[in-house]
C-alpha cells in the first residue's frame, strides 16, 4: 500500500483509509461485531494504517469495536475520532431537531479521557472537532487540544466540515493536521476555495463518503430500499427520482471503469487521489470484497487526459438533491 503524509504534519497514513461509522451506525442495523473485528483486522494486514472513528457513531459502540480490533495492532496504525456532540442526547433521537453540538474547552478533555479507554491506548493520533459550535470561539477549542497534545494524550489536531475562516484561526492557535470534509466527483465543493487554502497552510485533507454514501460504486440505483434505521432514508440526494437523475454520473464511471479494467469505486477513489499528493480518502465497508475492491483503486492509473475527460464529462452533469437536510446542512462550512 502507498502511503501518503497529511500536509506538512508528517502524520503518514495509508493512501486509503477504512471509515469505520457504518460498522456500528447510521448504515441499518449495527453488523456483527466479531465479523468487524476480523474485516479491521483484515485491513491492516493488507496495508491500511488509517482508521476513522468517532464518539457519537452508536455513540461510543464504534470507538469500542475500533479499539478491540486494534489493541493488537497499535503501533502500526493510526487512530483518528472526533469530540464536538452532546453524547447525553443520543444522536439517533436527534432526526428532528437536529444533533447538540458541544465543544466546551472541559467537555473536549472530558471526551478525549474517555475516548482513550475506549480505544485502549494511551494517545489519540488525530483528533478531530466533529462540527464546528457557534457558541464557542474555535480559538478555545484549538487551545484545548493544544493541552492535550502537550500532556502526550493526543498527537495531531483535526477539524471537519469547517469554514475557510475557522480553519485559519484554529491554525494559528494550534496547526491543523488534516481537515475531513465530505468530497467526491458528486459533492466538489471544496474545489472552491477550501483545497487553496489547505494547500497554502500545508493542511492534509481527508475526504469522507468518497463513495458518494455507496451511490458511486454503482451498486444502487432508483429501484435500491434501505433499512428503516438508515440514515439515508434522510438524505434528498438519496430520493428514488434524485437517485434516477444522478445515475449519468454512475455510468460515467462505469465506462471509463470499463476501459481502464477497474470498478466504478475505483475510479472514483483513484480520481480523489490524483487531485493532491495530501488527499486521503476513507471509504467505509462492512464486507472484505468491498475492502479489497477499494484497497486495489492504488494500483489504477488516471493519466491527465483520462482526468480531462472525466472532468468535462462530469461538467454536463448536474447533480440532483442537496447532501443533508437543511439543519445538518446548516452546521456545515462554519
Amino acid at each position: 500500500m502507498q502511503k501518503r503524509k497529511l500536509g506538512n504534519s508528517n502524520l503518514e497514513v495509508s493512501a486509503i483509509g477504512l471509515g469505520c461509522m457504518g460498522m456500528s451506525f447510521s448504515y441499518g442495523p449495527p453488523k456483527d461485531k466479531q465479523e468487524m473485528i476480523s474485516l479491521i483486522r483484515a485491513a491492516v494486514e493488507r496495508g491500511v494504517t488509517f482508521f476513522d472513528t468517532a464518539e457519537v457513531y452508536g455513540p461510543f459502540t464504534n470507538e469500542e469495536l475500533v479499539g478491540e480490533a486494534l489493541a493488537p495492532l497499535r503501533d502500526r496504525v493510526v487512530i483518528a475520532t472526533k469530540f464536538g456532540f452532546d453524547t447525553s442526547v443520543d444522536p439517533r433521537a436527534m432526526k428532528g431537531s437536529g444533533p447538540v453540538l458541544n465543544s466546551r474547552p472541559e467537555h473536549i478533555k472530558e471526551v478525549a479521557e474517555a475516548s482513550l479507554r475506549r480505544l485502549r491506548t494511551d494517545v489519540i493520533d488525530l483528533f478531530y472537532q466533529h462540527r464546528v459550535d457557534p457558541d464557542v470561539p474555535i480559538e478555545e477549542v484549538a487551545g484545548a487540544v493544544k493541552e492535550l497534545i502537550r500532556e502526550g494524550k493526543v498527537r495531531h489536531f483535526g477539524l471537519s466540515e469547517a469554514g475557510i475562516q475557522t480553519i485559519r484561526r484554529a491554525h494559528a492557535v494550534q496547526p491543523v493536521a488534516a481537515v475531513q470534509n465530505e468530497y467526491s466527483l458528486w459533492w466538489r465543493r471544496p474545489e472552491e476555495g477550501l483545497l487553496q487554502t489547505l494547500e497554502e497552510l500545508g493542511i492534509g485533507l481527508v475526504p469522507y463518503s468518497p463513495l458518494g454514501k455507496g451511490f458511486l460504486t454503482g451498486k444502487i440505483d432508483e429501484k435500491t430500499t434501505f433499512d428503516s434505521t438508515d440514515f439515508r432514508t434522510t438524505l434528498p440526494r438519496f430520493t428514488p427520482e434524485a437517485r434516477k437523475a444522478n445515475q449519468a454520473l454512475v455510468d460515467l464511471l462505469g465506462q471509463i471503469a470499463e476501459r481502464k479494467k477497474a470498478t466504478p469505486a475505483q475510479i472514483a477513489l483513484v480520481w480523489l487521489l490524483a487531485q493532491k499528493p495530501w488527499i486521503v480518502p476513507i471509504p467505509g465497508t462492512t464486507k472484505l470484497a468491498r475492502l479489497e475492491e477499494n484497497i486495489g483503486a492504488v494500483t489504477v492509473e488516471l493519466t491527465g487526459d483520462d482526468l480531462r475527460e472525466i472532468d468535462a464529462a462530469a461538467a454536463q452533469i448536474t447533480v440532483q438533491g442537496n447532501r443533508y437536510p437543511e439543519k445538518l446542512e446548516q452546521m456545515t462550512g462554519r
